[in-house]
């Protein structure tokens, strides 16, 4: 059986970065973005379902997310029609990633909200990526576009760092690549020598 591990962590705490570590030292990683960006592109199965449900949010047979933002600030209950169409999808496409990889002793699942959409349920243990505020706040303020606003608000939709660190199996702090590197092999050789040892 291969051991599920989540991977989760807070904005700007360098969550993609470390699971490219992971994708790095061999293991595969599934990324739930990524897969929900393949499915909102034109002619993914996203885009098809959303297209009846939601039309005003295709644009070129693609969704276009600034729409859907919209569409979501106007009316809340658009949120559970999009999320009663895609997390099936996500659901389908993870569990296709799982049967692809039988034999390998480790997978990861890079889940942003992991514990918001309680994934913890059905993985074996979960790696929580993090840094100090500061860090993370320069982090996030450097990309393109992103005020002081826009990073409250997403954080305040995200359950709080230390509360993911206290849910933690593994952490990995993101402080300097070294670090993160070491943390990230040391949860992956103690993950392998556990399923040895069972």
């Amino acid at each position: 059986m291969t051991f599920l591990l989540g991977l989760t962590g807070s904005i700007g705490m360098g969550k993609s970065t470390t699971a490219q570590m992971f994708r790095d030292e061999g293991i595969p990683v599934w990324d739930a973005d990524a897969t929900v960006h393949e499915l909102y592109q034109a002619d993914g199965a996203g885009a098809k379902a959303l297209a009846d449900m939601l039309p005003e949010a295709i644009e070129n047979g693609a969704v276009s997310r600034p729409a859907l933002k919209k569409m979501i600030a106007a009316d809340l209950s658009v949120l559970a029609v999009l999320e009663s169409i895609i997390h099936p999808l996500v659901a389908a496409d993870r569990a296709k990633f799982i049967e692809n990889h039988p034999d390998d002793p480790l997978a990861v699942f890079d889940i942003p909200l992991l514990f918001e959409t309680s994934a913890d349920a059905w993985l074996d243990a979960i790696a929580v990526v993090t840094t100090d505020e500061e860090t993370q706040k320069q982090r996030v303020l450097a990309r393109d576009g992103m005020t002081e606003a826009q990073f409250e608000t997403i954080q305040s939709r995200q359950m709080p760092d230390a509360e993911k660190r206290a849910r933690a199996d593994y952490l990995i702090p993101t402080d300097t690549m070294d670090g993160a590197r070491a943390a990230v092999r040391d949860a992956i050789a103690k993950i392998k020598q556990g399923k040895a040892d069972a």
